[in-house]
């Protein structure tokens, strides 16, 4: 049975600045505040609508869609229920933070739901040149760790391949807590001597040793109240190591020749590359350090498994360098660098497209643009007749490897974008794009 919201709950939902609306059990809108009509759909009666249908443009739940419902854990639960979630807004795609909350009666019974959608900007969901981009499953299952974490003071791991953008989620870890006008201070330990680490770190007095001409402050004096972070944690040497993980137990530092003992308060944000489980067990890693930094570790993705974000990425990043007028991608052009495994991650994408520009005499970059990437797939997707996917006999295999093979199939043959086909698939983009990546891992017989 349906409840209609009362007056008094009418009132409560209105009075919200953020966006908010009442749900019954079947997803049906009962009510919207106006900072939901107005910030995110401003035109037609949503009122009897599902949620679905309204934020993602969907004919079925988004659980069914290959996303993660917080109105049905909510239900499951009876408790609160929050997601990262890609809406269609007024003004495109835009992330948001979708928050259920039960609303009950006098006698505890829940009459409705009410869904409040808070507006993240860490990332985007459309082409920017700088910051964060990404709608993939993997890219949002990130960004969900990123928001649990932002705002607590537990250092954070960041584990990811050489180029997946470690920096630019470790800037959006400061910015999502809050700190936006404090300092965010990165650190490259590659390269740096020990003495210069410490130094770099600490500060150290004038005379404290050859070249030091002059007091200096140090990194952690300067962050105070801010970021720290760390880039490629492994490198630091294991006498610093020790020195390190003080500063993390007391929160106290010297500088390099000084007695006094100083304060420091900071959020420490570690990222590497490589294996520090190794590491330690090499004894290159202090494995009570290790324990230190990785109170919440985040993987970030590489880019072979964000294939649905590689045509976002190359917008953004043409809109980052070339200002004015950014060449546009055809659409043999993004098939061609989506097709592409990147073991230079979003480096090397970016190196391509600096290529590709250069070698345009006009505004659209087109496969010939793109030497250093082997066109001999485009080429035979566009050329051969695709083969049956049904084989020349009646063997029986699994269905896993038969709905493999059809797709390959129809990816040669369909000519559309991968958007219409999902569509016509029945099926979330997500969802396609996690089947085409699977399709090198299934062999299914010939």
């Amino acid at each position: 049975m349906t409840h209609e919201p009362d007056a008094d709950h009418l009132a409560s939902l209105d009075a919200l600045t953020d966006p908010a609306v009442f749900l019954d059990v079947d997803y049906r809108i009962l009510a919207t505040n106006k900072a939901y009509q107005a910030v995110f759909f401003k035109v037609g009666v949503l009122t009897g609508k599902t949620c679905f249908q309204v934020s993602h443009g969907y004919d079925r739940p988004c659980d069914e869609m290959g996303e993660k419902c917080p109105l049905q854990i909510c239900q499951a639960t009876r408790s609160s229920s929050h997601r990262l979630h890609v809406h269609h807004v007024a003004k495109g795609h835009e992330y948001v933070i979708v928050e259920i909350t039960p609303v009950y009666d006098k006698s505890g019974n829940i009459i409705y739901y009410q869904e409040i959608l808070c507006r993240t900007l860490i990332a985007s969901a459309e082409p920017r040149a700088h910051g964060l981009v990404g709608i993939s499953t993997a890219f949002i299952q990130m960004l969900e760790k990123v928001h649990r974490v932002a705002r607590e003071s537990v250092p954070v791991l960041l584990l990811g391949e050489s180029g997946t953008g470690k920096e630019l989620i470790a800037r959006a870890l400061h910015d999502a807590a809050g700190w936006a006008n404090k300092p965010f201070i990165p650190v490259e330990c590659s390269g740096l001597s020990e003495t210069l680490f410490e130094s770099e770190l600490f500060g150290h007095l004038k005379g404290s040793f050859t070249g030091a001409l002059a007091n200096k402050d140090g990194l952690v004096e300067a962050v105070d109240g801010g970021t720290l972070f760390l880039d490629e944690i492994g490198d630091v040497p294991l006498p610093v190591q020790v020195k390190l993980l003080r500063l993390l137990e007391t929160h106290t530092f010297r500088k390099v020749g000084d007695t006094q003992t100083r304060q420091a308060h900071f959020r420490l944000v570690c990222a590497t590359n490589c294996n520090l489980d190794e590491m330690i067990h090499q004894g290159r890693f202090r494995r009570d350090l290790y324990y230190r930094i990785s109170a919440f570790p985040i993987r970030l993705p590489p880019l072979r498994e964000r294939r649905e974000d590689i045509g976002l990425l190359a917008r953004s990043i043409l809109l980052r360098i070339a200002v004015g007028k950014p060449p546009t991608l055809t659409h043999d052009a993004e098939l061609l660098l989506s097709m592409y495994e990147f073991p230079g991650n979003i480096r090397e994408l970016v190196n391509f497209l600096e290529q590709a520009r250069l070698f345009a005499d006009g505004t659209t970059l087109e496969p010939i643009h793109f030497p250093g990437l082997v066109q001999s797939e485009l080429h035979d997707i566009e050329k051969t007749p695709p083969p049956s996917p049904w084989g020349q006999d009646e063997t029986i295999v699994p269905l896993k490897a038969l709905e493999a093979r059809y797709l390959s199939h129809i990816l040669q043959a369909y000519q559309g974008s991968r958007t219409q086909l999902a569509a016509q698939l029945g099926i979330s983009m997500r969802t396609l794009t996690r089947k085409v990546s699977q399709l090198k891992e299934i062999s299914p017989p010939p």
